[in-house]
Order: structure tokens, then sequence, then C-alpha cells
């Protein structure tokens, strides 16, 4: 993949800090072909990062998590402690440690991340995987001149559609990418644990990184969080996650079902899948949330539960790590409001204040 840069455009400074000369070879293999990037510098270890940071100011930074001595979380928070705004990509291992340290250094302030090739891979498979996943996240936070859409200062006007239900919802829905972790961190721990209905998310992550992002959100929140397993049913009060590498429906009984399906823009687990069938299932008794991610996976899903008679809330722009799924989805007009992160829990509490059943029933959930 490789971009072209506008004639006079600013190039994407980037400082790699990882104690890897293989995993600087890849990245450099992958980088230096970008005429839009820049590789400013590299790092091997943590204080050197540091120090280099604070020398060269870049506009990215793609950092590894295990070095020796001041490991990537040392390095990422003390970087967050003295700026908030530089972008940083964690370059993690697909194994269990790797993935419970980057769900920790996203909650900490990481932008995204990236997995590194399998080791008994080649060179031109690991710089092709690394291309691949690597790139589209650089050009979500860098996107061009020509190609940025600017947060809306008002609420779009929402298209013709069939009127809200007069009923509250019965179900709430959540489609978020990149930033996502942070994102939940901020909202999730808000609902109280009176809340009476399912929460549903579809969060863009591998199989291993979405259950320990239930973990954790669990030890957070007050209501319950899962990764959704096979045969279980959407509970009151309690939040699933789908799990990673399989889509997540909801069916007329209620039970949850996973697939391996096609992905959908380009995702599985994909947003709109999940709002297709809450739509389908529960008619205009939906309440669907659209987070910060790059993409517009959710945009239909959200088409559809508009036109349900459901009801769909957006993050802005400037609360936004990435404003490509929410700003899809207000720019198409499908949005009942675009509000900030932090305004969005009491939203979803007001729009859900009716008194709840004691139980949740079948029938609830009736067109």
């Amino acid at each position: 993949m490789t971009v072209v840069s506008q004639p006079g455009a600013r190039r994407i400074r980037v400082l790699h800090i990882d104690d890897s000369a293989v995993m600087r070879s890849l990245l450099r293999m992958v980088l230096e072909p970008q005429p839009s990037i820049e590789i400013a510098a590299t790092a091997s270890f943590g204080q050197e990062g540091l120090a280099t940071f604070e020398r060269i100011h870049p506009d990215l930074i793609l950092l590894d998590i295990e070095m020796p001595g001041m490991n990537g979380l040392e390095v990422l928070s003390t970087i967050r402690r003295h700026d908030r705004s530089v972008p940083v990509i964690m370059c993690s291992t697909l194994t269990s440690r790797g993935a419970r340290i980057t769900i920790e250094a996203l909650a900490r302030g990481a932008t995204d991340y990236v997995t590194k090739p399998g080791a008994q891979r080649g060179i031109r498979e690991g710089v092709d995987t690394l291309s691949r996943e690597l790139l589209p996240k650089i050009f979500a936070l860098f996107p061009p001149e020509s190609h940025r859409v600017a947060p809306c200062l008002a609420e779009p006007a929402p298209p013709v559609l069939p009127p809200s239900s007069p009923h509250s919802p019965k179900i709430v829905v959540i489609g978020v990418s990149t930033g996502g972790p942070a994102a939940l961190e901020a909202l999730l721990p808000r609902i109280p644990a009176t809340f009476a209905l399912p929460i549903l998310i579809v969060q863009h992550m591998p199989r291993l990184f979405t259950g320990l992002l239930a973990e954790r959100l669990n030890s957070l929140c007050s209501l319950h969080v899962r990764e959704t397993a096979p045969d279980t049913r959407a509970e009151s009060g309690v939040i699933d996650i789908a799990r990673g590498d399989w889509h997540l429906e909801i069916q007329r009984d209620l039970r949850l079902r996973l697939n391996q399906d096609s992905p959908e823009n380009f995702c599985r687990p994909s947003v709109d899948v999940l709002f297709r069938s809450a739509a389908q299932v529960c008619g205009g008794r939906v309440l669907g949330v659209i987070l910060t991610g790059m993409g517009s996976d959710g945009l239909q899903g959200s088409r559809a539960i508009r036109a349900a008679g459901g009801s769909v809330l957006a993050q802005d722009g400037a609360t936004s790590v990435v404003w490509g799924m929410p700003g899809a989805v207000a720019n198409a007009g499908l949005a009942n409001k675009v509000l900030a992160l932090d305004a969005i829990p009491a939203e979803i509490l007001r729009l859900t204040s009716s008194p709840a059943p004691p139980a949740l029933r079948v029938e609830a959930f009736a067109r």
C-alpha cells in the first residue's frame, strides 16, 4: 500500500522505539516507500526514546511494549504526562501477555496498536502483514487535507425517516473501533447498577484481546461485563462484548448468535451485523451508539435502526480519536444527536429512563 503525498504537503514524522533490530528493519521497509511518511528517528530502548521524543517532537510514535529497562508502558505514561495529543501506536505480540499489556496501554492513553508478525513468517510476509495493518491506521490519523471531514458544529438534520418509536428502548447496541477501550472506560462505568437493559458491544479487536477487554471493564463497571459465549442470551443489566473474529447477532428468542460469516466492511465482528439484527428483532426499541473509530462500519446498521424507528447517538469529532465511524453516521444525517463522549452516558440514561419490567421478556422485543 503506497499513498502519494500532495505536492508541498508536510511529511508525517515518525519516531520508532523498539529494542528489536528485526522489527526496526521491518518497519523501515514498510514506511520508507511512503512519500508522505518520514522516519525521523529510531531508538532501541525506553530512555533513549524519551530523550529523542523531547528533542525532535515527532508527529507519531511507534512504541514497542516489551523492552529491557524502561518498558513501553512506562515510556507511554511518561509521554502522556507531558503530551496528551501526540498519537502513539503500540507494537504488540499476539500472546496473552502481549494482549493484556496492550489493553493496559490503550487505557493509559495509547492511540492504537498493531500486532507484530510471528517469528515464523518470512521478511516479505512480515512486511506485507505490517503494511496491511499499520498503514491504514496511520493514514486514518493523518488524512490528506482533501479527505478530512470537519466535525459537525451543529447537529445535522436527520433524513426523512419513520418517527421514533413512542416506547423507550429495550436494548442498547454500541459500535466502536480505534480509541475504543479508552472510550468504553469513560462511558460504561457511568452506567449505574440499576440499569435494566442489555448492552451489546462490537469493538474491533482480535479474539485474544476482546476477552481481556471484557475482564478489565468488568473490574471497573457496576454492571457485569462479559465476552459473549455461544448459547447465551441478552440479559437485563449485562454488557456483552462481541468475541473477536466472530460476528454477534441477536435473535428473536434473545439468544446471542455468534458466527464466522464473511467480514463486512473488512471487519469481523462487524457493527453493521449487530445493529441490523437489533433493528430486525427489536424494531424501534433500539438505541444505537457509534463511538470513535476508523472506517464506516456501523453506517448501514445505523440506517437500519433509524428506518425501524429507533434512535442513534454519535460521538463528536472533538472527542474521537478518529472521527470515521461516527462521522460517517453524523454526515449521513442518521444521528439523532452528536455528542461529546462525556455527554453520552447521561443521554443513554435519559432515553432509557422509562420504568423497566422486573424481568426481561421475549415479548418486550416484539415490534
